[in-house]
This record gives structure tokens, C-alpha cells and sequence, in this order.
């Protein structure tokens, strides 16, 4: 649920960059913090764990002005992806406004980007929210890696395992690069700022 601080007018607004293990979703927020400035950004907060991450920071974006007289800040979240970090990624998604799952365009990982979309309906169905309701857009991420010698899914595959309705925004991008960063960031930013101001400030 979104947090309103009303002492300095501003709505915080939670994403939460969820996926398998190793799948780029750290890759995402540190390529996102060294591109902002200074006065846009807090601080970058890590909790470590053995094989993976947690990050988080927020960012204050002019682009998406106001609401409600309200300043809008966007809190971005990775959550571990490894299957032994479950309960740190429900722990996670507690109060989340809106998910970007980062899906891995390696062959190799098909299966797991397949059992993490489950995980995380599984995880926001305990927390009484639903991939229905809560805005949400996939990345294929790692596509830089489509001409290398490494077998790597098509986005036909890709679509067809995670979006095959075609329910939720997609973006390619390789997170190394930062192709794809931005366009993800956006969408999301703008699909959660939307429902956090219809929910919680009614505003229409």
C-alpha cells in the first residue's frame, strides 16, 4: 500500500523488481542509480545474502509531476530469486504498488522464469493482491546475449511461457547496456502512480 506522508506532501509508491535468480534484477537498480542525479535520488540500501541481493532506493521523478497536490516518490525493491529466500521475497512484496518481473533469456533458465512467475502470484495472493489487479510489466532481459554462441529463448518463447495473452507491457532490454532500463522504469512508474491515485487518493 502506498504511504502518505502529508507533512511533505508526497505519495511513496512501491515497486518491487521480482524474478529468478541471477536474472538481472540488481543489474536493473544499480544501472537505474548511477544514470540519476544526486538530487533525484536516497541513498542505495543492500542487505546481502549469500548468492544474491536485496536492494533498495527511491527516486523523486519530475517527469511524473504531481498528484493531488502531492509529490510522487517511487521506492524500487529487488527481491533474492533463489528458491531458498522465499520467505524474504514475500516479506518483500508486503505493501507492493506495482512488479516488473525481469525474466532471463538464457535456454537454461526457461523453466525457472516459468516457477518464479508462479512464485510471485503465489506470494501476492498471501498478501490478498492478485497479477490481475496490481500493475505489473515483464522484461526479457539479457537479449544482448541473442548473438552470442550461448543458446538463448526467442521473445515468441519468452511471450508464450510469461505473457501469452499479452496482459502485461513487455520490454526487451539487456541491463548490462541498459537498453530497455529506462522504458521499463516508465511504464511501470506510470501504471503504478495511475492505480496508487485511483486507490488510495481517489482520484480518477
Amino acid at each position: 500500500m502506498a504511504l502518505i506522508d502529508l507533512s511533505k506532501k508526497e505519495v511513496h509508491c512501491k515497486v518491487v523488481y521480482y524474478g529468478p535468480g541471477r536474472c538481472g534484477k540488481t543489474t536493473n537498480l544499480i544501472y537505474i542509480y548511477n544514470a540519476m542525479s544526486d538530487a533525484a535520488k536516497g541513498k542505495m540500501l543492500t542487505i546481502e545474502t549469500k548468492g544474491d541481493r536485496t536492494l533498495f532506493f527511491d527516486l523523486l521523478p519530475l517527469n511524473l509531476g504531481k498528484i493531488g497536490g502531492f509529490d510522487i516518490r517511487i521506492q524500487l525493491y529487488t527481491v533474492p530469486g533463489q528458491t531458498i529466500y522465499a520467505s524474504t521475497r514475500k516479506l518483500v512484496l508486503k505493501g507492493v504498488d506495482g512488479v516488473v518481473f525481469v525474466a532471463d533469456s538464457l535456454k537454461v533458465r526457461k523453466a525457472k522464469n516459468i516457477e518464479s512467475l508462479q512464485d510471485l502470484a503465489n506470494n501476492l495472493k498471501e498478501h490478498g493482491k492478485s497479477m490481475d489487479e496490481i500493475p505489473m510489466v515483464i522484461q526479457y532481459n539479457k537479449r544482448d546475449l541473442v548473438s552470442s554462441p550461448i543458446p538463448t529463448l526467442s521473445i515468441e518463447e519468452m511471450k508464450k511461457d510469461l505473457n501469452p495473452q499479452n496482459k502485461w507491457p513487455d520490454f526487451e532490454a539487456s541491463a548490462v547496456k541498459g537498453a530497455g532500463v529506462f522504458e521499463t522504469l516508465r511504464e511501470i512508474s506510470k501504471l503504478t502512480v495511475k492505480y496508487v491515485a485511483k486507490k488510495h487518493l481517489l482520484i480518477k
